[in-house]
């Protein structure tokens, strides 16, 4: 009973400030999800970051090792929805990236923090900002065949990743009064991603949600098996393992919906896949908590 509270106690918020956003919608509210969404990738999820890696008490050479599980992770990610793609003959350009490419910041952010405080959030930020440097290369990359990798360096998340941690390894601190603005600035970021996921998923329009179902089942088998497998041989901290399940294993991102969007993909097909893995995560995430806290 203890071991169900404690997951509730993790998930429910999450869920909760998911389905405001679903709810506001639905209503008839107005809410500007470009406008937010810049809101929060150009401002306060950077700064986020930078706090959260500036203030973690984890070791440099930690985080480097996590570093170098993740992208060893959605490397062998990437092999198997390959494989999967292949196999199940469907098309490329619509369905790799998305299979790849999980919701680590609106989901696993809030996740990490709700379930392993400060430290997991940490190791959180790094996961997720790989995440972002692979799906603003590699993933416009397969959609379009022409992304950019200097888009991803321009991302002001990756700065902010990269001076937080050059703050961390000096042991620098940016001045009190400073940090106490950095910091507020940064707590609007979770609320605001969690919301307007709940927004996004209530105005797609999805299709082919029997396809959706059985991908969605086999992708989150997939990425606890990659991130688990990776995890153990990069003989990571058991909090840095389980960051990096949950990381690896979050639904199907808002963010690959736009891409396919913009590049031509097969939109629908992809809402799917962000629709039914979203719901789905309503039972994988505390599954998957339920095994690692």
């Amino acid at each position: 009973m203890n071991l169900v509270l404690t997951v509730l106690e993790i998930t429910a918020p999450v869920f909760l400030l998911a389905a405001v956003g679903f709810t506001w919608v639905k209503l008839g509210f107005e809410y500007r999800v470009e406008f937010v969404t810049r809101l929060a990738m150009t401002l306060s999820v950077p700064c986020l970051i930078f706090v959260a890696l500036m203030r973690t008490d984890i070791e440099p050479s930690a985080l480097t090792t996590l570093t170098l599980a993740a992208i060893t992770a959605y490397g062998v990610l990437t092999v198997l929805c390959f494989a999967l793609v292949k196999l199940a003959k469907l098309d490329i350009r619509t369905f790799l990236a998305p299979l790849i490419m999980g919701n680590t910041g609106n989901l696993g952010l809030p996740v990490a923090l709700f379930a392993f405080g400060d430290q997991g959030l940490g190791y959180a930020v790094v996961v997720f900002a790989i995440m972002g440097i692979y799906s603003f290369t590699f993933g416009i990359w397969i959609v379009s065949g022409g992304g950019s990798p200097t888009k991803a360096i321009k991302e002001p998340l990756v700065g902010a990743t990269l001076l937080g941690a050059l703050f961390l390894w000096q042991g620098w601190e940016t001045p009190t009064f400073l940090t106490n603005a950095i910091e507020l600035i940064g707590q609007m970021a979770i609320p605001m991603m969690l919301i307007t996921l709940g927004v996004a998923v209530a105005r797609l329009s999805p299709a082919n949600l029997g396809r959706a179902v059985w991908l969605s089942v086999l992708r989150v088998g997939l990425c606890v098996a990659a991130a688990t497998v990776v995890g153990l041989w990069f003989a990571l901290p058991s909090v840095a393992l389980a960051v990096l399940i949950v990381q690896v294993s979050t639904p199907v991102a808002v963010t690959s919906y736009l891409i396919a969007e913009k590049y031509g993909a097969d939109s629908q097909d992809v809402a799917g896949l962000v629709v039914v893995s979203t719901l789905l995560s309503i039972v994988t995430i505390p599954l998957t908590l339920a095994f690692l806290v």
